[in-house]
C-alpha cells in the first residue's frame, strides 16, 4: 500500500472508530444510570410499604357489571405479623346483588322453575369471575419490590428519566406477558402514577387495564387512594377506595 493511501485509510478509519467508541461510552455510562434509577424507585416504594404497616383503614369494594353495583362491601384493613393485610369485613354493606334476588318471582310452571335455575347458575358463575376480577387487582397493589426485583433479574425491568418523573416498566411483573408502568417522582420521593394491562384468565379474551390514584397522609406516606380496574369484554370494573387512616394502637 502507497504511503498516501495508508495515511487516507488512517484517517477514515479514524472517522468510523470515533464515532463508535464514543457511542459505546454513553451506552456504558446510561447503564448504571438507569440501575440506579431502577434501584431508588424500589427502595422508595420499599420505605412507603414499611410506613403504610403502621396504619389502619377502610376499604370499600364496589363491583359493577354494565355500569350497575352488583357487589358493594367494607372491610377494615390492617397489616398483620406476618405482613400481610388482614381484613375484616363492616356490617352494613351487603352485596347489591342480594337485594335482587328472585326478583321477577318464580314461574307457574316447570318451566319457569328451570329458567330460574338456568339464571341463578349464571349468576354464580359470573359472581366466581368477579371474585377473580377482585383477587387479581390485589395482585398489582400494592406494587411489591420483591416481585420488582425478580422482573429485573429476568431482564423485565426499563427505567426512563422524564420531566421531573422516573418511569419504571415492568413486563411479567404478576403474569408472564402483562405490563406494569410505575411513575415516580425522585425529588419529592413519591409514586406518581401506577397503571398496568393484564388479563383475568386469558390474553385478549378478558383484557384488564388497573389504574391507581394516588393520596398522601400527614407524614408523607403515599397511599392508593382510588384503584379502577376494568375488564372491557366483560362489562366489568372494580372500583377500590381507601380512607380513613389511623396509626395502629391510636
Amino acid at each position: 500500500m502507497r504511503a498516501y493511501e495508508r495515511r487516507r485509510f488512517g484517517r477514515i478509519a479514524g472517522i468510523v472508530i470515533v464515532p463508535v467508541t464514543l457511542l459505546t461510552s454513553a451506552v456504558l455510562a446510561q447503564a448504571p444510570a438507569a440501575a440506579e434509577r431502577a434501584a431508588a424507585v424500589k427502595q422508595a416504594l420499599a420505605e412507603n410499604q414499611a410506613a403504610l404497616k403502621q396504619y389502619t383503614w377502610i376499604e370499600t369494594t364496589d363491583v359493577s357489571l354494565k355500569g350497575e353495583v352488583k357487589k358493594h362491601e367494607q372491610k377494615q384493613c390492617s397489616y398483620g405479623a406476618d405482613g400481610k393485610v388482614v381484613k375484616t369485613p363492616l356490617p352494613g354493606a351487603a352485596p347489591a346483588a342480594a337485594k335482587e334476588k328472585d326478583k321477577g318471582g318464580g314461574g307457574r310452571r316447570g318451566g319457569g322453575r328451570v329458567k330460574e335455575s338456568i339464571v341463578e347458575n349464571k349468576v354464580e358463575d359470573l359472581k366466581e369471575y368477579m371474585e377473580k376480577v377482585v383477587a387479581l387487582v390485589h395482585q398489582y397493589v400494592p406494587p411489591d419490590p420483591q416481585k420488582i426485583k425478580a422482573a429485573e433479574s429476568a431482564g423485565n425491568v426499563a427505567a426512563t428519566p422524564g420531566t421531573g418523573v422516573t418511569t419504571l416498566a415492568v413486563k411479567s411483573y404478576a403474569k408472564p406477558g402483562d405490563a406494569l408502568s410505575i411513575g415516580f417522582d425522585p425529588a419529592a420521593k413519591k409514586l406518581a402514577s401506577y397503571s398496568v394491562t393484564s388479563y383475568v384468565e386469558k390474553p385478549k379474551d378478558d383484557d384488564v387495564t388497573l389504574n391507581v390514584m394516588f393520596g398522601r397522609l400527614a407524614d408523607g406516606t403515599s397511599y392508593p387512594q382510588e384503584i379502577v380496574m376494568v375488564v372491557k369484554a366483560k362489562n366489568i370494573q372494580v372500583k377500590i377506595t381507601n380512607s380513613g387512616h389511623k396509626k395502629a394502637g391510636a
